[in-house]
């Protein structure tokens, strides 16, 4: 069965006129009416009543649409699927991440991506306010956090976690607090976050978990900026471990409170890989994404 008489087919139903999907097709109302009657006369059922007012589907042509759209929807999704295995990346792929995420571990990864696929022009987006990815033609999100929107398909790179740290020079000064308890005499750098108290939360290898309020003279709403406030012995800070593990690897930082699951929200945050549909993922979307998760 001729395929593009199908979509021809489709196109009537939608737009009920001969004339108008001859001109989005580039061709002669006579064509797209040949193609019809071709087609009824393959299968043997009339799909319109005609006249010289107007175009109307028949029962038969009705049922039909219902039939065939989904399943010439899977046909070209697959033939497109199929084609991505042999075509090159090309074009613009759009990506958005945290502006601090966004700059440690994405920026690194152009050049070789860039490299494999000369026709792939990126656009990287680095914003920490969530953008809509249909509104805003994104073809990946790299998002920090819990995740809002239901919408999207959603690819867990790995969960998040939390370290308290504290500078050396702080730790000398001040003292080294032994328990979550004793958080309360120190100075803690706040990072705001939207509906959530200013608390830490401490869960022991037992699962339980302890949540200490806390209090600072210092309020950050970036979080390098607030490891480099915690490197300058401002206090204590709780950060990501993908953003003070070779501070603390090279001892500019001190973790503390090992022995606990520390965060300021949920223990639900993770790095998450978000696109718009499951349906159908370009290959520039894809290559992008696997480069990601080779790579971190």
């Amino acid at each position: 069965m001729d395929i593009e008489a199908l979509e021809i087919f489709l196109d009537v139903m939608r737009q009920r006129n001969f004339t108008d999907v001859a001109r989005t097709r580039n061709l002669a109302p006579s064509s797209i009416s040949r193609t019809m009657t071709a087609l009824e006369n393959e299968i043997g059922i009339r799909l319109f009543q005609r006249s010289t007012r107007k175009l109307e589907p028949t029962e038969a042509g009705r049922v039909y649409f219902e039939r065939v759209e989904p399943i010439l929807d899977e046909l070209l999704s697959a033939r497109q699927v199929a084609a991505d295995l042999i075509e090159e990346p090309k074009g613009i792929l759009r990506v958005t991440a945290s502006t601090v995420y966004g700059e440690m571990y994405i920026v690194p990864l152009l050049p070789e991506l860039s490299e494999k696929h000369p026709l792939l022009s990126i656009e990287l987006i680095l914003i920490d306010a969530y953008m809509d990815l249909i509104e805003e033609r994104i073809d990946v999100a790299v998002r920090l956090g819990t995740l809002q929107d239901s919408t999207y398909i959603a690819k867990q790179i790995k969960k998040l976690k939390f370290y308290v740290c504290a500078s050396p020079e702080y730790i000398d000064q001040h003292g080294k607090p032994e328990s979550p308890q004793e958080i309360k005499n120190h100075n803690c750098l706040l990072f705001p976050r939207t509906g959530h108290n200013l608390n830490w939360l401490f869960k022991n290898k037992a699962g339980e978990i302890t949540e200490i309020p806390i209090n600072g003279k210092c309020l950050v709403t970036n979080s390098r900026a607030i490891k480099q406030c915690a490197m300058a012995g401002m206090g204590l800070a709780l950060l990501p471990d993908w953003l003070v593990c070779d501070d603390i690897q090279s001892g500019a930082l001190i973790r503390l409170f090992d022995e606990f699951d520390v965060t300021a929200t949920n223990y639900d945050g993770a790095i998450w890989l978000l696109y718009p549909s499951r349906d159908y993922t370009p290959v520039k979307a894809r290559v992008f994404m696997d480069h990601l998760i080779e790579k971190i």
